[in-house]
Order: C-alpha cells, then structure tokens, then sequence
C-alpha cells in the first residue's frame, strides 16, 4: 500500500493590523505654537560676515514673539567675541545677550544663546534682532514676523 504523507497546512493566524487614529502623533498643544527660525548674512564678498539665525516661536494669532535661540557666526576669522540686540518697534536698542567669545569651527567661529524649546524672552511682532561682532561695523538682523 503505496500511502503519501501530506504536509500539514500550518495555519496561519492574522493579528488584526491597528489602525492609527487620523491625527498626528504631536501633541495638541505642540500644533499651537508657530516655530520658525530666521536668518541673515551680512557684510561684503562670499560668505556670512557676520551671520544670525534665531529661532522665534509664537501661539497663532499672537502678537508676542518668544526668542528660544541666538546663533552668530564670523566667516574668515580666528577668533572674535560676539553679542546679541534687540529692538522693540519704535524703541532703543537694548542687550539681548552679553559679550560671548565666539568658538573656531573651521574657516568661521560661532557662539549661540539660549536653548532649543518655548523659552526665552517675548518681544512684539516686527522686533529686530542682531548680532554684533566686537571690532566689526557690520551687524547681520532679523525681523521677528
């Protein structure tokens, strides 16, 4: 008696699949908030001489604009020490960060202030911000929209 061994068919279980909810894995509270950053380069010939980037954030809607970072940067230079200004619409200029020695990446040197996040200062819509290089006439600014 000729017999043929079948294979068991393994059976195959399917876990259903869950489906993910239609809104997005940030938290409500995080879509509130506008981050955006700005930058600038300044001075003549190739390069950022000085450069700024600031990152400002805001609730939509709000007229207020927080400053969570500073970033500046000298292209060409060994070393240099640097600061940021702040100018509120129709104010003075004021400090927003002291004099920082700037540290050498390369061909350019940078310091920064701040911290990333919802931190920092409020300053109204349409302040300026600046960096300055200490010894350089030429600032590189941002406006905060």
């Amino acid at each position: 008696m000729n017999r043929k061994i079948i294979p068991a068919v393994l059976a195959v279980v399917l876990v259903p699949v869950a489906v993910a909810p239609s809104v997005s894995a940030e938290p409500a509270a995080a879509r509130a908030y506008v981050d955006t950053r700005a930058t600038d380069c300044a001075g003549p010939g190739s390069g950022c001489r000085p450069g700024i980037v600031v990152h400002h954030w805001h609730r939509r809607g709000a007229q207020a604009r927080g400053v969570g970072w500073v970033y500046a940067s000298r292209e060409g230079v060994r070393s240099g020490t640097a600061r940021w200004l702040v100018k509120k619409p129709g104010g003075p200029w004021k400090t927003g960060g002291g004099w920082k020695r700037a540290a050498r990446v390369g061909s350019f040197v940078e310091t920064s202030w701040g911290r990333d996040g919802h931190t920092g200062p409020k300053y109204p819509r349409n302040t300026k911000v600046c960096v300055e290089f200490r010894g350089l006439s030429t600032k590189a600014c941002v406006t905060l929209k």
